[in-house]
């Protein structure tokens, strides 16, 4: 039967248990890809809003005396724009059909979309893998396996109104609808 799982056995799963502070660093799969934990999560998870260890060693003002990789700046911008609905009445706080962007100035404080660290961030399995990686990453930065700069370019190529857009009649005339045109 193609379907019973009785008796199929899970791979063993064993992650890195060093200490934080005493693990190599892992190189990242592609250019900006987000670090893998290279140490134990051990009393770590489950970050939440009012509960992130990560924070204790990772964030800039720390990151140098405990040898840490420090949050990128990235980390401290917001990217989400500040529409608004009050009763029935919608109103975006930018205009996508001007190319405008809701990307904030750098903040002080880590912003909130990105407190979950581990959404992006996990730790590396060290068991075999049952299918082989023969993933090549690409990497456009001669340090890009060890370090990212996307937040020096993070707003290149976002012109996405003109000749080669996707823009439509259909959308410029429901632009200020929240759910923009349903005629597609």
């Amino acid at each position: 039967d193609l379907y019973a799982e009785d008796d199929t056995t899970a791979m063993k799963v064993k992650y890195n248990d060093a200490a934080p502070g005493t693990s190599k660093r892992i190189e990242r799969a592609f250019q900006d890809a987000p670090p893998m934990i290279p140490h134990s999560v051990e009393g770590l998870l489950p970050i939440k809003t009012n509960s992130n260890q990560c924070l204790g060693c990772h964030m800039p003002e720390v990151a140098p005396s405990v040898k840490a990789v420090a949050i990128p700046k990235s980390h401290f911008v917001d990217f989400r724009p500040k529409h608004k609905l009050e009763g029935q009445d919608f109103t975006k706080s930018i205009d996508n059909y001007k190319n405008e962007i809701a990307i904030s100035k750098k903040k002080d404080t880590l912003v909130q979309a990105r407190f979950n660290c581990s959404q992006c961030h996990a730790p590396q399995s060290t068991g075999a893998l049952a299918v082989s990686n023969t993933f090549q990453g690409g990497f456009s930065d001669p340090d890009g396996k060890s370090k990212s700069n996307w937040y020096e370019r993070m707003d290149d190529a976002l012109d996405t109104v003109g000749k080669d857009s996707y823009v439509t009649e259909a959308d410029l005339a429901n632009k200020n609808s929240a759910a923009g045109s349903l005629d597609h």
